[in-house]
């Protein structure tokens, strides 16, 4: 399996400001498919990078390779409507913490301590 980073970059810096409905019900839609891709396990993490110059997205995938990473932009309801570009990036991992399967936010558990 590979890792690779994928960068959404808005049609307008001020787009997260000022989309349309018909925007937002993209957008909407780009995010429950999403966490389905995460539901499979393809995605580590995905979401908004509140980057002071210009909002931003973000997904980390573990795939097969290069070729799935294509497959799935093409499958998203913002590159259908063509409401943004994609930069694929591909990772090596230097590090990976052990418990990836909790839940944003849950640490993992920690050992018990040990008795003297």
């Amino acid at each position: 399996m590979s890792f690779f980073l994928i960068k959404l970059i808005p049609p307008r810096p001020s787009f997260a400001q000022d989309m349309t409905a018909a925007e937002r019900q993209v957008m909407q839609a780009h995010v429950g498919y999403w966490k389905g891709l995460a539901e499979r396990g393809l995605v580590v993490v995905f979401g908004p990078v509140l980057d002071p110059e210009g909002v931003w997205g973000v997904a980390i995938v573990e795939v097969t390779g290069e070729p799935q990473v294509h497959e799935l932009i093409a499958d998203d309801p913002v590159k259908v409507a063509g409401l943004g570009t994609f930069k694929v990036c591909p990772m090596q991992v230097g590090a990976l913490r052990s418990n990836r399967g909790a839940s944003p936010g849950v640490a993992a558990p920690k050992p018990p301590p040990a008795h003297a």
